[in-house]
C-alpha cells in the first residue's frame, strides 16, 4: 500500500480540523481562559499590579484553537510606550496581534457589554471610546496619552472599522491625535493580512468568510470562520517613526495609511518578502495565479 504524500496527509488534517473546527474552537476557548484568566487574577492580586501579564498566553493560544497560524515579517519594537497602527479586517486580528504584540487594544465601548468578550477584553485593560460622544474625545485621547507615557503598549485600528479585505481604508487622522500629547513617542505601522485557507492562497470570493463586516452579527461569523480549516495569517511589521518626524497628525495618518495598504497589497499577492521583479501592483490585492505558491 502506497503511504500517502505530505500533501494529502495535510489535506486529511485540514478536512478532520473543518469537520471539528467548530468544536474544537469553542473547547479551546473555554480551555485557555479557564486556565489563564484565574491565574491572571491570582497575579494580579499577589502583586496589586495593574498590567496584565497573561492576555498574549491567551490570544495565542485562541488563535491555535481557531486553526489560525501566524506568521510574522519585519522587526517589533521592543521598547515600552509604543503606539502600533494597524488595518481592521476580522474580529480574529485580536487573537494574531494580541499573540505577537504585548499591549492593550483600542476599541468601541460597545465591546465592553458583549458579556464574556466585554469581561476578557477589561481584564486585558482594553481602552474603551465612544464614537456617539465626541465631546468626550479629548478626554478618551488624554487617557490613552497617559497610558503610552506610563510604558504602555497601546494597539490602535485607525480605519475605525473593519474593512471588507478588498482594500485597507482610509485612516483617521482625528485618532493620531494621542501621538501629540506623548514626548519621544514611536509609533509602529503593522500590516494584518490573512493569505491562506488550508494551504491555498485566499481569493476575493473567500474574502466573506473571513473578513467581519458591517453589521454581520458575531457568533455566526465566528462559527464559520472555525469551520473553514487552517488559516495563515501574516503580520508586517514596517519601521517605527517619531511624530515629530512629520507636519502633523494628518501627514503621520497619511504615512502610516500607505506603508500599512503597501503591505496589504504585497502580502495578499504573495510578493513578501520582496523578490526581484515581485513588485505589487496598484489595484489589484491578489494573486493572479494561485498554482505559484506551496502550502
Amino acid at each position: 500500500m502506497t503511504k500517502p504524500s505530505l500533501a494529502q496527509r495535510s489535506a486529511r488534517r485540514a478536512v478532520r480540523f473543518q469537520r471539528f473546527g467548530p468544536a474544537k474552537g469553542l473547547a479551546g476557548l473555554a480551555a485557555t481562559a479557564g486556565v489563564l484568566v484565574p491565574a491572571e487574577m491570582l497575579i494580579r492580586t499577589i502583586t496589586r499590579g495593574r498590567h496584565p501579564i497573561l492576555p498574549m498566553w491567551f490570544h495565542r493560544g485562541l488563535a491555535r484553537s481557531l486553526g489560525i497560524r501566524i506568521i510574522a515579517h519585519g522587526r517589533q519594537a521592543r521598547r515600552r510606550g509604543v503606539l502600533f497602527v494597524a488595518n481592521h479586517v476580522s474580529w480574529a486580528d485580536i487573537p494574531v496581534l494580541g499573540a505577537r504584540i504585548r499591549g492593550a487594544f483600542v476599541a468601541k465601548s460597545e465591546v465592553g457589554t458583549w458579556g464574556p468578550i466585554g469581561f476578557l477584553a477589561g481584564l486585558a485593560r482594553t481602552v474603551y471610546v465612544e464614537r456617539q460622544r465626541p465631546g468626550r474625545a479629548g478626554e478618551q485621547r488624554d487617557t490613552i496619552a497617559a497610558r503610552l507615557a506610563a510604558g504602555e503598549n497601546i494597539i490602535l485600528f485607525p480605519e475605525g472599522t473593519n474593512s471588507d479585505g478588498a482594500r485597507v481604508l482610509p485612516f483617521k487622522s482625528s485618532l493620531f491625535g494621542v501621538a501629540e500629547g506623548v514626548a519621544d513617542l514611536l509609533v509602529q505601522p503593522v500590516t494584518i493580512a490573512y493569505t491562506r485557507v488550508n494551504g491555498m492562497p485566499v481569493t476575493r470570493e473567500r474574502l466573506p468568510d473571513l473578513a467581519w463586516i458591517g453589521d454581520t452579527e458575531l457568533m455566526p461569523h465566528a462559527m464559520a470562520f472555525m469551520a473553514l480549516g487552517r488559516v495563515r495569517a501574516e503580520i508586517l511589521f514596517h519601521p517605527a517613526v517619531r511624530p515629530g518626524d512629520f507636519a502633523d497628525r494628518k501627514d503621520l495618518a497619511r504615512h502610516c495609511e500607505a506603508v500599512v495598504a503597501e503591505g496589504y497589497r504585497q502580502l495578499m499577492r504573495g510578493d513578501f518578502p520582496a523578490t526581484p521583479g515581485g513588485a505589487a501592483k496598484t489595484g489589484d490585492v491578489f494573486r493572479g495565479d494561485p498554482e505559484r505558491a506551496t502550502g
